[in-house]
């Protein structure tokens, strides 16, 4: 049945009072420059109010709400809504906004509507302007950007890098702030909390984080994987992954997540373990890494798993600095090259004797990370694999990314820079 075309309207003008209103803190993302773009990131992620910065723009460049269509796909009063009733939310402008105009659209969280994709495209081919949301990987999928002929731009969101935490709790991160021994130290509490809870946007602000982020993560693992997939044992979703998390550091098989899950009373194959992981990428809950040294079957089937945002990982560990650190300078490689289809941006680097936890191929930049430098041996550690890396890939950058210390090592190649986090996700140290 159709969707009832005053609830529709009702929609609208509710979504015209709500939008205005919003108290929007612009992120460091283009939404400008392109007339069709899709933005698709974990869920709360900040996808909706990347929106609501284009409509204020708009609103203050002197565009009316006639010029506009916003909707959310996951208001509750849409309930039922399908692809067959996507063509009246033009219906509907028409008659609250006049004949004759042509909106640029909204469309938030349209990956909960089965078909979008042919709706888009034809909005696309008749001039439309128009930016979409969605939680779901495969929106950034060849096959559904083909679907969409093309036309569209895909842009991944990313939870706020440490410089856009700062800027929404307005603290100052510039040259004079970092002399001032004041301001520094304030910009180091903020520093600590990040790296503990993350960047969320909407978590960025309370004072005790926890339990909205555990809210968060009961909607994605229930909801964007247990739910929309029909899996019925979410218990064991959550074991799954409590697992990834405690394996970050490390590379893992789909067989010996099986395997460990099992031991653990979990019975569950491995193609199911699989199937979940993929779910789980799907939401963007986890990303992969790839090791660059690999045969194509070990590429794709031992891996590296990383968490969108260290307050989830937070949640279910505890703190525990190297998996959070780790984590963190995953993300920030992701957030700056980009991950999309595949992961081959950013990768680790194994050869059975030794092991470099990023290298970026573009860059030539190769990563080592270890919350503290402090004994020969530790130096040894870090600096071994650095020297041997570039015996395999070229390597023009050699850094290891610590919690705070400071230093610089050399070996048999040169200098390696030692540069804590807070320093290198601000861009200070290049």
């Amino acid at each position: 049945m159709a969707i009832d075309r005053q609830t529709l309207k009702a929609v609208m003008l509710d979504n015209e009072h709500d939008v205005t209103h919003y108290n929007v803190v612009p992120r460091h993302i283009d939404i400008v420059s392109f007339p069709y773009m899709v933005f698709v990131g974990v869920r709360r992620v900040g996808k909706s109010f990347l929106l609501f910065q284009k409509i204020h723009q708009l609103l203050a460049e002197g565009h009316q709400w006639s010029d506009m269509l916003y909707i959310d796909f996951e208001d509750i009063r849409l309930s039922g809504f399908t692809a067959d009733d996507l063509p009246l939310i033009l219906d509907c402008h028409s008659e609250l906004y006049g004949h004759g105009s042509k909106p640029i659209l909204f469309l938030d969280e349209i990956h909960n509507i089965t078909c979008w994709e042919r709706f888009a495209r034809n909005l696309a081919d008749r001039g439309f302007s128009t930016f979409i949301t969605g939680s779901n990987a495969k929106m950034l999928s060849g096959e559904i950007l083909s679907l969409l002929g093309g036309r569209y731009m895909s842009t991944e969101v990313y939870p706020y890098s440490f410089a856009e935490y700062l800027q929404f709790l307005n603290v100052p991160h510039d040259e004079r702030a970092l002399l001032s021994s004041s301001s520094r130290t304030v910009i180091m509490k903020n520093y600590d909390e990040y790296f503990l809870w993350g960047g969320l946007p909407e978590a960025a602000s309370l004072s005790v984080k926890r339990n909205y982020l555990q809210s968060v993560f009961l909607k994605i693992y229930l909801g964007d994987i247990a739910a929309r997939n029909r899996i019925a044992g979410h218990k064991i979703i959550l074991l799954l992954l409590k697992k990834l998390c405690e394996c970050i550091r490390q590379p893992v098989s789909y067989n010996r997540l099986a395997n460990t899950l099992s031991s653990l009373g979990a019975k569950i194959s491995v193609p199911t373990v699989a199937s979940y992981i993929a779910h789980a990428e799907d939401a963007w809950l986890i990303l992969r890494l790839k090791n660059i040294a690999s045969a194509f079957v070990q590429k794709e089937t031992v891996c590296k798993y990383y968490f969108i945002d260290n307050g989830l990982i937070s949640l279910q560990l505890g703190r525990n600095d190297s998996i959070l650190l780790e984590n963190l300078v995953a993300i920030t490689l992701f957030r700056k090259h980009g991950y999309a289809e595949g992961g081959d941006r950013v990768f680790f680097y194994a050869d059975g004797r030794n092991e470099v936890d990023f290298y970026v191929p573009d860059e030539q930049l190769a990563i080592q990370v270890a919350v503290r430098i402090d004994n020969v041996s530790a130096e040894e550690r870090e600096i071994n694999a650095l020297t041997k890396l570039p015996q395999t890939f070229p390597c023009k950058q050699r850094i290891i990314i610590t919690y705070d210390t400071e230093t610089s090592l050399t070996d048999s190649l040169g200098s390696i820079r030692v540069i804590p986090a807070w320093k290198w996700l601000l861009g200070i140290v290049q």
